[in-house]
């Protein structure tokens, strides 16, 4: 019987090795896997390359593991808001590389990884400093720059609903980058609010089939939802 269910989130990310390159899905927080990160930021793995949309909110997050000093290296698309001051120092003082990648080429490259399409051509960032040092050509008369698959070790995702096989079933926005990270790293792991018996998901909804995610964990309903639905005055968390 296949099962893919972790019993705590400390164990599912046990195995994060010092140097691994790992994705964080989220757009902003909806479907940031924040309860995993914390785990990673208990397990104490260091070194780590980070490929996220962004670089951190406020004080928690993935924002608490750069405090920490745990990340080397971060490939994002939207390195600076209001609340990214931890990256913002750690940025300018030289404590952190950062990777800045077009957010439409961050996801292609995500995805072309999980596709098993090693580079592709775009027009997107040619002619720009983002294209310095990387093949160019003009096809079709279009002046294009190679762009390469990008992939990881491991990919945390934040979903609602998944089976014991790994199904998962995203709410609303938090769909975001998770379905592409999941497929483009060598590991998948998934919180989610709850684990339905095999069977209680709706196929149609199913976003990323269960052949992508070798670990699920259960961290219950949130605060600011109930049965999906957003409590009234919940806060910027409620987009998650």
């Amino acid at each position: 019987m296949i099962s893919k269910i972790s019993p705590s989130t400390a164990e599912a990310v046990a195995d994060v090795h010092d140097g691994a390159t790992v994705m964080l899905s989220g757009f902003g927080l909806a479907g940031h896997p924040v309860a995993l990160i914390e785990a990673l930021l208990e397990q104490g793995a260091t070194d780590l390359t980070i490929v996220s949309n962004n670089a951190g909110n406020g004080d928690t997050g993935l924002a608490a593991l750069l405090a920490a000093r745990r990340v080397r290296k971060v490939v994002c698309s939207f390195p600076r808001q209001v609340d990214s001051w931890v990256f913002d120092g750690l940025y300018r003082s030289g404590d952190i590389e950062l990777e800045l990648v077009p957010q439409g080429n961050l996801a292609e490259r995500i995805r072309a990884a999980g596709a098993g399409i090693p580079a592709f051509f775009t027009p997107t960032g040619f002619g720009t400093a983002l294209a310095e040092g990387k093949e160019t050509r003009t096809i079709d008369g279009r002046d294009v720059v190679l762009e390469h698959a990008l992939h990881a070790d491991f990919a945390f995702v934040g979903a609602r609903f998944a089976d014991r096989w790994g199904n998962l079933v995203y709410r609303k926005t938090a769909r975001n980058f998770g379905p592409m990270m999941a497929s483009a790293a060598d590991v998948t792991i998934a919180q989610v609010d709850t684990v339905v018996p095999i069977g209680g998901l709706d196929p149609e909804q199913v976003i990323t089939p269960g052949i992508f995610v070798q670990r699920v964990v259960e961290i219950g309903e949130r605060p600011w939802l109930h049965d999906g639905v957003l409590v009234e005055g919940a806060g910027q968390e409620a987009l998650a």
